[in-house]
């Protein structure tokens, strides 16, 4: 799909989408002792070591950077259940989400509305706090992929008739790119098929200006 490669046919950035996706909630385990910190999104701490607290996205990448924290990553960033050394297994997981989205044509709700920015952002700045990253970065690939194939697929069934799509459980990243193709798909049919905007041959042989003729009549002899 163009959009996803092409910057110019999306709505916003890469940047913006995880400048949005930064203010979801993540896991992090401090390494350093301090106060709760007062801010306008909220109060979040106190800190203390080996604790583990919920923090936004950003505050956890500002704090990783410094290294004054790990961060956990979420659940559903697991290859097999296996939460790094813990032994609960989460029923929600990468390999359990990419069957699910081979074996339907219905996009997996499994998956956080900005799954691929959080993502990026932990590849980033977290690597090492992933376990097995390289087949958690390659089941998300295959996940992007096998999504947009079937996106693909729902819009080659477009048509003049089409006036309306409703594709769900899309991720901010796939409405970024999808979102304005079909926008101007519609305009395309809307402005191509309604009889309104094309006139039909008869009336325009109706709208021809008609020539006046001012000049005197002449008088027939009688």
């Amino acid at each position: 799909m163009a959009g996803q490669s092409d910057p110019h046919f999306s709505l916003f950035s890469a940047e913006e989408l995880e400048f949005v996706a930064e203010d979801d909630m993540v896991e992090i385990v401090p390494n350093l002792k301090m106060d709760a910190l007062n801010l306008i999104s909220g109060d979040f701490g106190p800190f203390a070591p080996q604790i583990a607290t919920q923090v936004p996205l950003w505050l956890a990448v500002a704090l990783k950077r410094r290294g004054k924290c790990s961060i956990r990553p979420p659940e559903w960033m697991s290859v097999d259940g296996k939460e790094g050394k813990r032994v609960k297994r989460s029923t929600n997981n990468l390999t359990q989400v990419l069957e699910a989205e081979r074996e339907s044509q219905e996009m997996s709700e499994k998956l956080p509305f900005h799954y691929v920015e959080i993502s990026r952002l932990l590849f980033d700045h977290a690597r090492d706090d992933i376990p097995d990253v390289y087949m958690v970065r390659s089941l998300i690939e295959d996940i992007r992929d096998v999504r947009f194939h079937k996106v693909r697929t729902d819009l080659e069934a477009f048509n003049g008739r089409t006036i309306a799509v409703k594709i769900k459980n899309l991720s901010a990243m796939e409405v970024n790119i999808v979102r304005p193709f079909i926008r101007r798909a519609l305009q395309a049919f809307c402005k191509h098929d309604s009889p309104e905007l094309i006139p039909e041959p008869e009336r325009v042989a109706d709208k021809r200006p008609q020539l006046v003729n001012n000049a005197p009549r002449r008088q027939l002899r009688r």
